[in-house]
């Protein structure tokens, strides 16, 4: 089996904190200390692990969008910002959730979500780049321990930490508390918290922000646009419900005035000190005139369409917004928009238009969307892929293999590139296209936590007969998928093969003891998961 990453423990205080929480929001009972000091409580890579879990736990319930593509650009985009924060040494994850609200948040280890519904209100790059320099603020200021710390709620510190981040994130979905109830402990439904920042924490990461975003090329006056796009799209289109974001990020006109200000006088004192650290406080109010600011966009590795063509950060919106709704409802929206609505008819619409196609099992459809697309746009690796997957859907393999197989020459480790190639290698190929699948796949597991891509190495070494790899593979993509049960099940049942090597023995060994301890205390403290539903809150999947 190729390198990947260990499994990580969930820390026992974490399972403690959250039955603790679900204990006391039942009997209303004041729950012990745990400590006033978060570094005491857990430690930097307690908290890495314990994000980790939340990450995995939210994938269980289908509500991240797992895609190489932009997986590939929020992280990006994200560490463009951290490499430009005061603290680039955080260990940091950008993701994405499949959630049409308007909100992101920031979990413990440097986790940071956006949902897919505020990438589609975004009007450009600078103002998602805004978003996640705020949330990097919360983080790099210490916000999340500040907040408990100066708590007087009855709870410890980490149980408001799985309900709120992960409420914030649920916030909207159908399942209701469902996504609570099942981090949190089968103790019944469980109120949902917050974590509310006080006033000063949001007026910080707003100055921490506004900073980032200066140091890294973008526009720091996105932050402040952006919240005031919130405010209007309050006012005229949101018939009075108040977006997730601004219920957790509370916006004044005061503070909108003190980002612009800000963010005026920051471009204006790079302009007179180019190449200068970052101003001093009392450097804000002596420099006030602004200056236009100009830095190029993000753009994927090996994406070659020309500068003054395809925006990939338009492209990257249109795709959140599709992978993450209603295919047929899409497909309305964009074939309705683009016949009866001026100005629609983009390049960047026709993509979105020919992925929701493609979706919708209309693969022939969509190819006629990308091909005129690509002609004008040629040597796009993402209309590329569009296409092939295009083609591919619509029953023309050796068309999409013809595609797939000169992208993978070119970005030979683009995970997007690589998954959508082994698969369609594997699909209806022979025993030696999927050892080339697995092969190209092999050298992506290591670090990865993705589980489309153990389940896509799993199939292919099974199809190609390397059913010990297979058996491995299939267990880490539970593991990673939030189902730790399903994991230690298959790793047992491999185990028990009469024809194992000595290495793969020693491996599987190793990986069920690593999660023996996981396993062990969330059956002990009636835990629910997806694959194991302790108190019947659950549904096995």
């Amino acid at each position: 089996m190729a390198p990947r990453r260990p499994v990580k423990r969930l820390p026992i205080v974490l399972i403690l904190a959250s039955l603790a929480f679900a204990a006391g929001a039942q009997d209303n009972s004041r729950l012990p200390d745990l400590g006033s000091s978060a570094d005491a409580l857990i430690s930097p890579q307690e908290a890495q692990d314990y994000g980790a879990s939340m990450l995995r736990q939210m994938r269980a319930l289908d509500m991240v969008v797992d895609d190489p593509l932009l997986d590939e650009y929020i992280n990006d985009l994200g560490f463009r910002l951290v490499a430009a924060c005061a603290k680039p040494r955080d260990h940091f994850q950008f993701f994405i959730v499949k959630d049409e609200e308007i909100n992101a948040f920031a979990l413990p280890g440097g986790y940071i979500a956006v949902n897919s519904g505020l990438i589609a209100i975004t009007r450009n790059e600078d103002e998602l780049a805004g978003v996640l320099a705020h949330e990097i603020g919360h983080i790099t200021q210490n916000h999340l321990q500040r907040a408990f710390e100066d708590s007087k709620k009855d709870a410890p510190l980490l149980a408001l930490v799985v309900l709120g981040a992960i409420a914030a994130g649920a916030a909207g979905r159908s399942a209701g508390d469902a996504p609570i109830a099942v981090l949190a402990g089968g103790q019944g439904l469980l109120a949902q918290k917050e974590i509310n920042f006080t006033r000063k924490d949001e007026i910080e990461a707003d100055r921490a922000g506004i900073k980032t975003l200066a140091n890294a090329g973008f526009d720091p006056n996105a932050m402040a646009a952006f919240f005031q796009h919130m405010e209007d799209v309050m006012s005229t289109g949101a018939g009075g419900q108040v977006p997730s974001f601004l219920q957790d990020h509370p916006v004044t006109s005061d503070r909108i005035a003190d980002a612009k200000s800000r963010a005026d006088a920051l471009v204006t004192a790079q302009k007179l000190h180019p190449g200068g650290d970052n101003l001093l406080d009392g450097q804000w109010e002596q420099i006030t005139t602004p200056i236009a600011f100009v830095r190029g966009p993000i753009r994927l590795g090996a994406d070659t369409a020309s500068p003054g063509g395809l925006n990939t950060y338009e492209l990257m919106r249109e795709r959140a917004r599709v992978l993450s709704g209603n295919p047929v409802r899409l497909v309305d929206y964009y074939a309705g928009n683009l016949k009866n609505k001026a100005g629609f008819d983009t390049p960047v619409n026709r993509y979105g238009y020919a992925l929701a196609l493609t979706r919708s099992d209309r693969g022939a459809q969509a190819v006629a969307q990308l091909e005129p697309l690509l002609k004008a746009h040629a040597g796009s690796l993402i209309l590329t892929l569009a296409l092939a997957d295009a083609r591919l859907q619509a029953g023309q393999r050796d068309a999409a293999l013809a595609l797939y197989q000169p992208l993978n020459r070119q970005s030979p480790r683009n995970r997007a590139v690589a998954l959508a190639y082994a698969n369609a290698l594997t699909d209806r190929g022979d025993k030696q296209q999927a050892s080339t699948a697995a092969d190209l796949l092999r050298p992506l597991l290591e670090n990865s936590d993705d589980p489309a891509l153990y389940t896509a190495y799993a199939r292919a070494s099974d199809k190609a007969g390397d059913d010990e790899r297979a058996g491995e593979a299939w267990a880490d993509a539970s593991y990673y998928a939030g189902r730790p049960f399903d994991a230690m099940e298959q790793l047992q049942r491999l185990l028990k093969r009469n024809d194992l090597s000595y290495y793969s023995r020693s491996r599987i060994q190793a990986r069920i003891a690593e999660l023996t301890p996981l396993v062990l205390e969330l059956r002990k403290r009636r835990i629910d998961t997806p694959d194991n539903p302790a108190t019947g809150n659950s549904s096995q999947q």
